[in-house]
């Protein structure tokens, strides 16, 4: 039992829309997509499951989605225009079903891609009163809200890198929050997921990007409430 309640407990989320679920939390899956691609998409595919497949549309999740990869926060105005607004931007996108083994009712799988090329695959779930959860990144189960600043670290499992990462954190005065590893093998790729207290300065992030084993450093910034 908790001792004291948060915010959103009380009042919700400030949104756009008729649903927290839905909607607010559906804005930012597509927004957390969006900064784990590391820019703005001009493809996107997005499958929707259980019941943001049933009853998406008729809460806006689809564009609520869309929203969100467009950069838009939940209280944005233009939330319902977001799909025309897609078009004027040059985001093109398809929404579809899907059926997912063992997921929550409100998932989405967005698969993402900019101008450059770069793709990321985010499977989130909307888990009530406008938060979520990031269940797994191209493939890769992961587990974290989002309710920190998020540094997403890929890289080859040698003795010592984790301690070079967090190094690098310790220089910048950064406070690490909570931490986890996933790995496929030993020996193999391994995605580290850093929560910190504070905001990563943009030289923090390019020295982790730099150390000898790192593949990629994609960095979420959370959002000020």
């Amino acid at each position: 039992m908790r001792d004291m309640l948060d915010i959103f407990d009380i009042l919700g989320p400030v949104m756009v829309g008729p649903s927290s679920s839905h909607t607010a939390g559906a804005v930012r899956i597509g927004n957390m997509a969006r900064a784990l691609l590391g820019s703005q998409p001009v493809k996107a595919d997005i499958a929707l499951h259980g019941s943001f497949a049933e009853t998406g549309q008729g809460h806006g999740t689809d564009r609520a989605l869309v929203a969100g990869l467009l950069g838009m926060r939940p209280d944005n105005l233009d939330i319902p225009r977001s799909f025309e607004i897609a078009a004027e931007q040059g985001l093109e996108f398809c929404i579809h079903p899907v059926q997912l083994r063992d997921a929550h009712p409100n998932t989405a799988v967005l698969k993402v891609e900019d101008a450059n090329g770069k793709k990321m695959t985010v499977q989130g779930v909307s888990i009530g009163g406008g938060r979520i959860r990031v269940d797994k990144i191209n493939g890769v189960d992961v587990n974290f809200t989002g309710a920190y600043n998020t540094l997403v670290v890929r890289h080859q499992d040698v003795a010592g890198e984790l301690s070079r990462i967090t190094n690098e954190l310790a220089v910048g005065g950064v406070n690490i929050a909570n931490m986890s590893l996933c790995r496929n093998r030993r020996g193999g790729d391994v995605l580290t997921i850093i929560e910190t207290d504070q905001k990563l300065q943009a030289d923090v992030v390019k020295r982790i990007s730099m150390l000898y084993a790192v593949h990629d450093v994609t960095y979420y910034e959370k959002e000020d409430v």
